[in-house]
């Protein structure tokens, strides 16, 4: 089923609720229902309406109350909307009598995640996280979801495990949950030998982050040629891309474009990703990519910000990537300085300016220098091609001169053979 095809588009109504009882992370507001209509058109959906209920706590039989619930009812009816897509999360009893209610098929917020992932994922790992997602947000649900899983012929909501594989018992599915997650212990193993790899080759790891459709693909592209996928809508890239970058005549690192966040991101789909952005804990500097014309910026930032917090190392610089600055009136309001840097990486305006400022920001944990070693003592010259990165070597009458950028650890072993001091 093509769902681009504007002629076989779901249409949907969206649906949140705004309670007193509610964490923020739980709630819905109209910013927030704002972005469920941009996650449903990246589904491939269209959005017929949107509904916000303001109470004090979820009505324990419809979620929204009675009135309200007839006030989506009849805007499906006269849309011809087949779904009703909540912007908060749902419990198999609540979908089951909206279900019931409404007479279409209900998702919530999650459900609509994971549909989008399951489209986006295109390596054996993504694909792999995304089942183990599906299939721990569906495990507790199985009792309750109605609609959701008897429908046929695919559309929104049913991309993934299957129609026959989410009816079987729960002890079917644990042994999924099972397997899928020592597959991917098997994925974290093999990246902890590339990344032993590239501490032992003392090649840095540069990682981006940023709130989703904030422009790191675009980056990626620009500054490696590496040809991901950069289109103007949310999720666009989930599978991890890693390129080489030349940053300058003496610094290479490794780029790598992350999963973009989003605000009340589901805690199962980051617990599945562990092996995607456990990246993170092991960069050496992190590229925050923020869209400068972004209307909620700031609190797209502070999202990020805090997933940075749980899942990046203690203490890694951050700069703060300002991207699409082109598409603002006036980029005074920007807050320039050494951490934030304005650019637009379509056009490639600011892009120099980012490479200064990540080998700048770098030459604080590294050592660019040359080391002269006797011939009698060449073999420091094996440690450095195991353990830094060697730009020339020479064999001259004194001895063997190396020029290499090293960690400060290695720095300080064989810093009395410097032969210049530290450039």
């Amino acid at each position: 089923m093509m769902l681009n095809d504007k002629s076989v588009q779901e249409t949907a109504v969206l649906v949140g609720l705004n309670a007193d009882c509610f964490k923020p992370e739980e709630t819905a507001t109209e910013q927030s229902l704002d972005e469920l209509e941009a996650l449903l058109e990246t589904a491939g959906g269209v959005c017929a309406a949107k509904v916000l209920q303001n109470r004090h706590k979820p009505d324990p039989h419809s979620f929204i109350g009675e009135g309200k619930t007839q006030e989506v009812k009849d805007l499906l009816e006269s849309s011809g909307a087949t779904l009703a897509i909540f912007d908060n999360d749902l419990s198999p009893s609540q979908i089951r009598a909206l279900e019931e209610i409404l007479e279409v098929t209900v998702l919530d917020r999650s459900a609509l995640i994971l549909d989008i992932f399951a489209q986006r994922a295109k390596t054996a790992e993504g694909r792999l996280q995304v089942e183990l997602a599906q299939y721990q947000y569906l495990l507790p649900k199985l009792s309750g979801m109605g609609k959701s899983l008897s429908r046929l012929g695919g559309g929104i909501g049913t991309r993934g495990p299957g129609e026959t594989k989410l009816e079987s018992d729960r002890r079917h599915i644990r042994e999924h949950i099972t397997r899928l997650k020592a597959e991917l212990e098997a994925v974290r193993k093999v990246r902890a030998v590339q990344r032993e790899r590239r501490v032992k080759n003392a090649v840095p790891v540069v990682a981006l982050v940023g709130y989703t459709n904030a422009g790191k693909s675009t980056i990626l592209n620009r500054l490696t040629d590496a040809d991901v996928p950069a289109n103007n809508r949310l999720f666009d890239t989930l599978d991890t891309t890693t390129r080489r970058l030349k940053v300058s005549d003496h610094l290479e690192v490794l780029l790598s474009d992350t999963v973009g966040f989003i605000a009340k991101l589901p805690h199962h789909l980051i617990k599945a990703f562990t092996a995607t952005l456990e990246e993170l804990q092991y960069a050496d500097l992190l590229l925050h990519v923020i869209d400068a014309s972004d209307p909620h910026r700031e609190g797209h930032i502070a999202v990020v910000e805090s997933l940075i917090e749980k899942l990046a190392k203690p203490g890694i610089p951050i700069l703060r990537c300002y991207n699409k600055a082109d598409l603002m009136e006036d980029i005074s309001n920007l807050p320039i300085g050494e951490a934030n840097i304005p650019m637009c990486a379509r056009s490639g305006i600011g892009m120099d300016e980012l490479l200064t400022r990540i080998e700048e920001t770098l030459a604080t944990r590294l050592h660019h220098v040359i080391f002269l070693f006797p011939y009698h003592e060449a073999g420091h010259l094996e440690r450095l091609h195991e353990q830094a990165q060697v730009l020339r070597t020479d064999y001259t009458p004194s001895g063997v001169e190396v020029e290499a950028v090293c960690s400060e650890e290695l720095y300080g072993r064989l810093r009395g053979y410097l032969k210049d001091a530290e450039s």
